[in-house]
C-alpha cells in the first residue's frame, strides 16, 4: 500500500473520500509545504489565465462582428486591458518557474541550484455517465454494476493530480498511466467521440489545451512524470556521493521520460509538449545529471581524512581531469544555452532559465581553468611524467589564434609558473563574469546559496592567484589555451519502464479486452436453450479460451434450431460469466447441465475469428483437452507502450489477433 501523507483532516461528511485517497496515495493538497503553496498558486494562475483567454476570445470576435465606431473602440480598449493583465499573470507564472530553490535540498552547504520543473495542472472530468452509456450501448450490460469500477478510476486520476514528491508519487502516476490503456481500449472507439475531453495546462505558460484523445491524456501524465524526476533530483542531497548518485538516476530517468514523449506523441496541442522543448528539456536534465557527476569526482578526489581539504592539494593528474570533466559540463550547458535561446523555446521558459544557463557555462569553464592552474602551479616541472604531459598536449588541443599564449606543455618551470598563472587568470575572470551575469538577472540576484558557491570560487581563486604572484605580472596578461572538453562517463537515457507497475483492468468483467474492446462490434446478447432427448447430442463443437467460441454447428441439430452459428462466443452458461472461462471450465458446465443447456451468445459482427484460427489448425482434430488462444494482456500494459501513438482519433491501429488453436471438443 502506498504512503499517504495526513495533512488537514476531511470534512466529517466525506469519509469514503479520505479513505480512498489513503488509499490510492495522493497527497492532500492542503498541506501547508511550500512546494503544495506553489503549485496551488500555479492551479490558479491557470484558471484566471484561462479566464482572460476566454474573455479575449469573446472581445476579439465582437470586435471583428460589429461595425460600431463607439463600440469597437470601448471593445478595442478592453483588449488593452485583457492583453495586459494577460501579460502580468504569464509574467507571475515565470516567476513560480524561477522559484527553484523551493525544491532544492535544504542543505547547509551551499550549491548551485537545479532547474526543477512544475506539474501540469488539469481539471477534474466526471466519466461516469458517459462510461454507464457507453456500457450500456456497446456492451449490452447494465452500467450500474461498474459503478465502482468508474469511481475508483476516478479516484486514481484525482490523487495522480497531486502526487506525492518521492517514489509512491511516481508509481502513483505510472500506475494511472497504465490504467488508460484499458480505459483506452474499452470506451473509446476510433469514430465517434463521448464527449468526454480532456484539459490541460501548460506548465510554462498557463494556456490550456483540450483534446478528445486518451493519447493527450497519456502524454501529460508521462510529462508529470518527467516532471516529478526534476524535483527528485533537486531535492537530493549533493554533499554526499549517495545522493549525487539519486539526483543522476532521477534526472536520466526525466531525460529518457521526455525522450519517450517526443518520439511517440506527435502534433502536440500545448507548448511544453513540442519538439523544440522537449529537446531542450532533454539536454537541460543530461547537463544537470553531467553536472552531478562531476561533483561527485570532485567529492571522491578529496582526502577523507581531511574534510576541508583545498584543491590545491590533489594529484595534477586528479586536477587535470577535474578540469576536463568541468569543460565538459560547461560545454552541455553551452549547448543547452543554444537550445534554449531559440525562437521556439526562448518566449515560453523563464529568463531566469536562460541566465542560468549561460552562468553555469561562465562557472564550470572558471572552475576547468582553475583546477588546471592548480595542477600545474602544485608540482616542478621535473615531477610531471610523460603521461601528465601527454595529458597536457591534448587537453590543451591544437593552438588558438585567439589566445596570445601558445604553450600548450610547458618547457620549463617557468613556462609551467607562467601557463598556470594565465589559468588562473582566465578563472578569475570567468567567475566575475557569472558573478556579473547573476546580478544582472534580477531573480537569480535572490539566490542565496548560488551567491554563496560564486563567492566561494572567485575567493579561492583569488586566494591562489595572490600565493602565485610575482614580478612578472605583465606576462600574465596573455590568454591561456582553451581546455578541450572530455569526459569519463557515458550516459545513457533510462526510458519508462512500464512493466514495473502492473495494474488490473478495472473493466475485466467486460471480458478479455482483445475482443470486448470499443473498436469491435458484436450482437446483443442472445439467449439459447436446448433441450435434448435421452442419447440426443446438442450437435456442436467449441474450442478456444476466453471467450470460447463455437468451431461448429451441425446442421439440422438442436444447436442449429436453436439459432446456434459458427464463430458465436459464448459469455454465459446459465447463470454463470464465462467470458474469462478456460476451454475446459467451459465444457465441463455444458456436460454438468444435463439434458436442458441454457447459452448466451454473441455473434462477432467486424471479422470471423473462426477463419482467424483454422489458418493455424489441426483441421479435422478431434480431443478433449484444451484449446487455447491469445491470453489477454489483463495484468500487463508493456505491449502498449511500444507504438507510436498521434493525437488522431480516427487513427487505425491494428488489433492484436486473439487466434484459437485447433483442439476441440463436440458436443453430441
Amino acid at each position: 500500500m502506498l504512503k499517504w501523507v495526513h495533512g488537514l483532516p476531511f470534512p466529517a461528511d466525506k469519509p469514503d473520500k479520505a479513505d480512498k485517497r489513503q488509499h490510492l496515495g495522493g497527497s492532500d493538497p492542503r498541506v501547508a509545504t511550500c512546494r503544495g503553496k506553489l503549485q496551488n498558486k500555479r492551479s490558479r494562475l491557470n484558471q484566471e489565465i484561462n479566464k482572460e483567454l476566454r474573455l479575449r476570445a469573446g472581445a476579439e470576435n465582437l470586435f471583428k462582428a460589429t461595425t460600431n465606431r463607439k463600440l469597437r473602440e470601448t471593445v478595442a480598449l478592453e483588449l488593452s486591458f485583457v492583453n495586459s493583465n494577460l501579460q502580468l499573470l504569464k509574467e507571475q507564472l515565470a516567476e513560480l518557474n524561477s522559484s527553484v530553490e523551493l525544491y532544492q535540498n535544504e542543505s547547509a552547504e551551499p550549491a548551485t541550484p537545479m532547474i526543477p520543473l512544475g506539474l501540469k495542472e488539469t481539471k477534474e472530468i466526471d466519466f461516469r455517465e458517459p462510461f454507464k452509456d457507453f456500457i450500456l450501448e456497446h456492451y449490452s450490460e447494465d452500467g450500474g454494476r461498474y459503478e465502482n469500477a468508474i469511481s475508483e478510476f476516478m479516484d486514481i486520476r484525482q490523487a495522480m493530480r497531486t502526487p506525492l514528491r518521492d517514489k509512491s508519487g511516481v508509481a502513483l502516476l505510472f500506475q494511472y498511466y497504465s490504467q488508460l490503456y484499458f480505459v483506452e481500449r474499452r470506451f473509446f472507439p476510433p469514430d465517434r467521440s463521448l464527449g468526454i475531453y480532456f484539459e490541460w495546462y501548460d506548465s510554462l505558460t498557463g494556456v490550456p489545451s483540450c483534446q478528445r484523445t486518451v493519447a493527450f491524456e497519456k502524454a501529460c501524465v508521462l510529462f508529470n512524470i518527467g516532471a516529478l524526476y526534476t524535483q527528485l533530483g533537486a531535492r537530493q542531497d549533493r554533499q554526499t556521493a549517495r545522493g549525487l548518485d539519486q539526483a543522476v538516476d532521477s534526472f536520466l530517468r526525466a531525460a529518457g521520460t521526455f525522450t519517450y514523449i517526443c518520439d511517440n506523441f506527435t502534433n502536440a496541442p500545448s507548448m511544453d509538449l513540442g519538439p523544440h522543448m522537449l529537446q531542450m528539456l532533454v539536454q537541460l536534465m543530461l547537463a544537470q545529471a553531467r553536472e552531478c557527476l562531476f561533483e561527485k569526482l570532485e567529492l571522491q578526489s578529496r582526502d577523507p581524512c581531511d574534510e576541508d581539504q583545498i584543491d590545491d592539494t590533489r594529484d595534477i593528474d586528479v586536477s587535470l581531469d577535474l578540469a576536463q570533466e568541468s569543460a565538459q559540463v560547461a560545454d552541455v550547458y553551452g549547448l543547452v544555452h543554444d537550445l534554449i535561446s531559440a525562437s521556439a523555446v526562448k518566449d515560453y521558459v523563464p529568463f531566469s532559465w536562460v541566465a542560468l544557463a549561460r552562468l553555469k557555462r561562465e562557472y564550470y569553464t572558471s572552475l576547468a581553468h582553475f583546477h588546471c592552474a592548480n595542477g600545474l602551479l602544485a608540482r616542478p616541472l621535473a615531477h610531471l611524467d610523460e603521461r601528465t604531459k601527454e595529458a597536457l598536449q591534448f587537453m590543451h588541443g591544437e593552438p588558438d589564434v585567439r589566445t596570445q599564449l601558445d604553450i600548450r606543455v610547458p618547457a620549463d618551470d617557468g613556462e609551467r609558473k607562467l601557463l598556470g598563472r594565465a589559468h588562473l587568470r582566465a578563472a578569475l575572470l570567468c567567475v566575475e563574469e557569472s558573478q556579473r551575469q547573476q546580478r544582472m538577472c534580477r531573480e537569480l540576484r535572490d539566490k542565496l546559496a548560488l551567491q554563496a558557491v560564486l563567492r566561494r570560487t572567485h575567493d579561492r581563486a583569488m586566494d591562489a592567484y595572490a600565493v602565485h604572484e610575482d614580478e612578472e605580472e605583465f606576462r600574465e596578461l596573455l590568454d591561456p589555451p582553451r581546455i578541450l572538453a572530455s569526459t569519463k562517463f557515458q550516459l545513457s537515457l533510462t526510458s519508462p519502464d512500464f512493466s514495473q507497475f502492473r495494474v488490473e483492468d478495472p473493466f475485466r468483467s467486460l471480458g478479455p479486452v482483445a475482443i470486448f474492446s470499443a473498436r469491435h462490434h458484436w450482437t446483443a446478447p442472445r439467449q439459447v436453450t436446448l433441450q435434448r432427448a435421452d442419447d440426443e447430442g446438442f450437435g456442436f463443437s467449441v474450442r478456444g479460451d476466453a471467450p470460447v467460441i463455437v468451431a461448429a454447428v451441425d446442421n439440422g441439430s438442436l444447436a442449429d434450431f436453436g439459432g446456434m452459428k459458427e464463430g458465436d462466443f459464448i459469455v454465459s452458461i446459465g447463470d454463470k460469466d464465462v467470458k474469462w472461462a478456460a476451454h475446459e471450465q467451459v465444457v465441463k458446465l455444458i456436460k454438468e447441465a444435463g439434458d436442458s443447456l441454457t447459452l448466451k451468445l454473441v455473434t462477432p459482427m467486424d471479422r470471423n475469428y473462426l477463419k482467424a484460427s483454422n489458418k493455424n489448425s489441426n483441421k479435422g482434430s478431434v480431443s478433449a483437452g484444451s484449446s487455447s488462444g491469445e491470453p489477454s494482456p489483463a495484468c500487463s500494459v508493456a505491449g502498449s507502450t511500444t507504438k507510436k501513438l498521434t493525437w488522431n482519433p480516427f487513427r487505425k491501429q491494428r488489433e492484436r489477433d486473439s487466434g484459437f488453436e485447433a483442439s476441440n471438443v463436440i458436443l453430441r
